[in-house]
């Protein structure tokens, strides 16, 4: 046993006995090691910062488990409290939409495979190089890649790049929905028409919605096509009439 695991099993001891500090003075003494390990993860997405407050909350979370009397030195407990710590925080809490669990885990392998591929293989790898590497079958690889695009949300602000032009995100997502100016105008005509009789708007709705000609619509109601011509032009002229008055 060495000076500085007989001076952890003290300070242990010293806080179950009571004493406030040694709890503290223990936390502190490893934070660096805690640091340490969340550097490991310094490639990923996400902030170092946060990296560093999850495995310091690993780090607590093993000076209250730990126990001198297994024969364990504390940091040989604490490494994989730590890291565990960390790879939970990776499949529980950093994806936006959560597919599969095995799809999370596989595509944090992939991850922390990507690196040590690319200086293996010397570009970027394929997902046949991840399965080859990894075990696992290609198209099991394939769709944990495609899983990897749920973990973060783009803001419909930030702006893509293609063929020399920018766009955000929202220009390619995004567009005029033409169909509630269609409802609008569908339900300002239905308030207009109903003062007709019935007439004047089945020959509108077979004239303007169905587009049949007026010798079509009046093969259609049994009548002349001069008929039809003055039951449109009368109609046309009360809505006008109607269109102007409800402005003024």
């Amino acid at each position: 046993m060495t000076l500085a695991d007989a001076d952890d099993r003290q300070l242990v001891q010293r806080h179950r006995a009571g004493d406030p500090h040694a709890r503290d003075t223990l936390i502190e003494r490893y934070l660096p090691l805690a640091r340490t390990l969340a550097l490991r993860y310094r490639d990923s997405v996400e902030p170092l910062d946060d990296l560093i407050q999850v495995a310091s909350l690993g780090l607590i979370k093993a000076v209250d488990r730990w126990d001198p009397e297994r024969g364990f030195a504390f940091s040989s407990f604490a490494v994989p409290t730590v890291l565990g710590e960390l790879r939970r925080y990776f499949r529980d809490s950093t994806w936006m939409v959560r597919p599969p669990r095995d799809l999370i885990e596989l595509s944090l392998s992939i991850e922390r495979s990507r690196q040590p591929l690319v200086a293996a293989i010397g570009r970027e790898p394929a997902a046949a190089d991840f399965a080859d590497h990894l075990g696992r079958s290609p198209e099991r690889v394939a769709e944990a890649l495609l899983a990897a695009g749920c973990r973060s949300a783009y803001s419909f602000e930030s702006e893509v790049h293609s063929d020399g032009e920018s766009e955000t995100v929202g220009d390619r997502l995004g567009g005029d929905d033409h169909g509630y100016e269609r409802a609008e105008a569908r339900a300002t005509f239905e308030s207009l028409v109903s003062g007709l009789d019935h007439r004047a708007r089945e020959v509108l709705r077979l004239r303007f919605a169905e587009d049949l000609l007026q010798t079509q619509i009046a093969d259609r109601l049994g009548c002349s096509q001069i008929s039809v011509s003055r039951v449109i032009r009368a109609s046309i002229e009360t809505l006008s009439a109607r269109v102007l008055t409800s402005h003024v």
